[in-house]
């Protein structure tokens, strides 16, 4: 098998069996991420501790099966991390899918990081970072509960 069909199975593992697609109980916060060029349309939701450790995260709406699973694979990545853990996992992620980072640092993307193909689709980048945007404003700039738009990033 090769490599770039191992990265469409793992792409189409998340999207078609999302482990955190759903609803979550009493979120600390919750962000609608839209992308009003495709229709990608996500609520996420995470759970963050006193220590602002996300100790668990779920995601709802519609879009591709890139969007769908990169929010997937994301809350897979970042469950389990500090706030600046996440945050840093994010800007590691928006690197890699616009041919700026360092490939050394794609491991701790985990299956995330079978989305480098994206940086060659740019019509796709807007589908794959949708959700790690949304969870950016939501660590990083307190936002929550209030539609987010990626149409002019």
């Amino acid at each position: 098998m090769e490599l770039k069909d191992l990265y469409r199975e793992i792409v189409n593992e998340h999207n078609l069996h999302p482990s955190h697609k759903g609803d979550m109980e009493q979120p600390s916060m919750i962000l609608n991420g839209v992308n009003p060029s495709c229709g990608d349309d996500i609520y996420l939701q995470l759970k963050l501790d006193e220590n602002d450790m996300v100790v668990d995260g779920m995601f709802n709406g519609s879009g591709c099966a890139i969007s769908q699973a990169s929010a997937d694979m994301m809350l897979d990545v970042i469950i389990g991390k500090s706030k600046d853990e996440a945050l840093k996992l994010a800007e590691t992620f928006m690197g890699m899918v616009r041919s700026t980072a360092d490939p050394s640092e794609f491991e701790a993307l985990e299956e995330a990081a079978a989305l480098e193909s994206i940086a060659h689709m740019p019509a796709r980048v807007k589908c794959a970072t949708l959700g790690w945007k949304t969870m950016q404003r939501m660590l990083r700039d307190g936002e929550s509960e209030t539609p987010v738009s990626t149409e002019n990033e």
